[in-house]
């Protein structure tokens, strides 16, 4: 493990920036830096959802090949601070998580929050603000960012029913295709802003799509259908040619400010 100094807070997948696709991954790794040890918690606990989407990084890799797409990926560990959150997002740095006590995180001083944006959080988006710009350039059209996660299967004892699920906030544009397009496959039960709603202020898709109009989704995908390299393989060729078409749409094409339903954007 490296230093905070030393340590690379994001992975930059090159691509054809001329097919107008961006993949993201907020939450692809477990990693800390050597300096934040373990912030207090067994090793275990990185083994868990806590710490990072657990086949989502695999899932990235292998759209972003299928679809010679660039991806950019977060290094570290939600655990230092989440990416997928707003500066002023009171779960930005959490110091409990489904019963984990997280006590490198608490007390946290002022100075400590500004030194975790500062190294980890503001070079991640800073990486996914100039990919996407690269991608605007490179294809001359508003770039598709298409963002990947994964979720548990049950949540505090309860058994969630969904495969997939999309989430969106106003823009359609991208994941009502999506979801008609998942839910060709009767096999599959499919979420519309499930687990979780989309409408997230502040977090990865309102940062860098929703505020700039640009088409976009994020897929969740439940964990234990994406836990091995070949499930999460499996997974990645069934979206390559549902997020290929998509991208092709022509209502894909221009910058369309669709607003929140958090609020005023």
């Amino acid at each position: 493990m490296t230093r905070s100094s030393t340590f690379a807070p994001f992975d930059l997948i090159t691509g054809d920036a001329s097919r107008g696709i961006l993949l993201v991954c907020d939450h692809a790794r477990r990693d800390l830096p050597q300096d934040y040890g373990t912030l207090g918690l067994p090793e275990t606990e990185f083994e868990r959802h806590i710490a990072y989407d657990i086949g989502a990084e695999m899932v990235t890799r292998e759209l972003a090949a299928l679809l010679q797409a660039p991806a950019v990926l977060a290094n570290f560990s939600r655990l230092l601070i989440d990416p997928n959150r707003g500066e002023d997002d009171p779960t930005l740095i959490r110091q409990l998580y489904d019963g984990a006590i997280i006590t490198g995180n608490y007390p946290l001083s002022e100075a400590e929050r500004q030194r975790r944006i500062d190294l980890f959080y503001q070079p991640y988006h800073d990486a996914v603000s100039a990919a996407t710009a690269s991608v605007a350039a490179r294809s001359g059209r508003a770039p598709f960012l298409f963002s990947v996660h994964s979720f548990t299967p049950a949540m505090q004892g309860v058994k969630r029913p969904w495969h997939v699920g999309v989430l969106w906030d106003r823009d359609d544009r991208v994941a009502k295709p999506l979801i008609e397009a998942l839910a060709a496959d009767t096999s599959l039960v499919v979420g519309d802003n499930e687990p979780y709603d989309g409408a997230l202020r502040g977090d990865t898709m309102f940062r860098h799509a929703i505020v700039n109009g640009y088409p976009h989704a994020l897929i969740e995908i439940r964990q234990d259908l994406i836990a091995t390299l070949q499930t999460a393989r499996d997974w990645a060729q069934r979206l390559a040619p549902m997020v290929a078409a998509i991208s092709q749409r022509p209502d894909m094409q221009d910058v369309r400010h669709y607003g929140s339903r958090t609020g005023p954007v």
